[in-house]
């Protein structure tokens, strides 16, 4: 089994890196990564090649259909940052590269797993159903909402190939760090009350996500790689927290009683509540999440100890 994992010095493409290694010792796997966001020391303990490229450039898409044949594409690369406004990178990187990767599959009868987001949602009422309503608040969510789109009409001309999209709902875990100012609020958290800091949050704190932990997410693509379906998918645990709810967990598991600072949200398309209806991948992929956020907390701690 030959696999491009793109994005895959990322957060999620670098975790998949390694547990396909683990699960696939005989597999050839290589990861496509430009290094704006991602870095090298996700990599390390790493055994494939590492291509470097922009995914927006049509001429290394090209140039990878001529010199290489996958079997499977995990496609993690994009511009993550939601408040970055820039309509064209935006869709430019995101929606338009998707169009030359499913150009290649065709050519490979590559099977294809790509990262959409809980961001095509936006504010919608909660819990968030693949098939309900779409409403994304940011040109980010926007992309990912067009990807799924460009997918559909994917899977309608080529039936013989599978396609799988995951909207990914808040994602922490290892691998995250280097995220920056995009990691995710559980990484914060931690690093601001591990080090005695106030805790920081747009008031009151009673924001509402469905928290899902990196371990349940890279199960549900090693699912995704094992079974031979096609669709679209929610990968949450199905259950919203709050981030007051986060500043407890983590009190209780670093023994501390960290004050919390609240400030007025400087955006105008922030996502007040996200649950997501898990009940299609449940049924489709088999996917149950095995972390509650308490549960990934505690483990994702040890990591960050260490």
């Amino acid at each position: 089994m030959r696999v491009l994992i793109t994005g895959g010095a990322g957060f999620i493409g670098s975790n998949i890196a390694k547990q396909l290694e683990r699960s696939y010792p005989n597999a050839k796997v290589y990861v496509l990564d430009d290094f704006s966001s991602g870095h090298f020391k996700n990599l390390i303990g790493f055994r494939g090649e590492v291509i470097t490229g922009n995914i927006s450039d049509p001429s290394l898409w090209e140039w990878l259909a001529q010199n290489y044949q996958f079997d499977v594409v995990f496609h993690k690369a994009a511009i993550t940052d939601t408040t970055i406004m820039d309509q064209a990178l935006m869709m430019k990187t995101n929606a338009d590269s998707f169009r030359h990767l499913l150009k290649c599959a065709v050519k490979w009868k590559a099977k294809v797993i790509y990262a959409s987001s809980a961001g095509v949602y936006g504010n919608v009422e909660p819990p968030m159903r693949e098939e309900g309503p779409q409403e994304p608040e940011n040109v980010y969510g926007f992309s990912k909402l067009i990807m799924d789109r460009i997918a559909l009409n994917f899977l309608e001309e080529h039936k013989d190939i599978k396609l799988i999209g995951f909207r990914y709902f808040n994602v922490y875990g290892e691998g995250e760090s280097y995220k920056g100012k995009t990691a995710s609020m559980v990484y914060q958290l931690y690093k601001k009350i591990a080090s005695g800091e106030k805790a920081r949050l747009f008031k009151w704190g009673e924001q509402r996500r469905d928290f899902v932990y990196i371990k349940d997410v890279i199960k549900a693509n090693m699912l995704a790689l094992e079974k031979d379906v096609s669709g679209i998918f929610n990968i949450a645990t199905g259950e919203s927290r709050s981030f007051n709810e986060i500043v407890d967990i983590l009190s209780i598991e670093l023994n501390t009683k960290p004050e919390v600072e609240y400030f007025d949200c400087p955006y105008d398309f922030y996502q007040q509540h996200t649950q997501a209806d898990i009940s299609k991948a449940r049924e489709v992929l088999g996917y149950t999440p095995d972390f509650s956020l308490e549960d990934g907390i505690r483990d994702y701690i040890k990591v960050l100890r260490a």
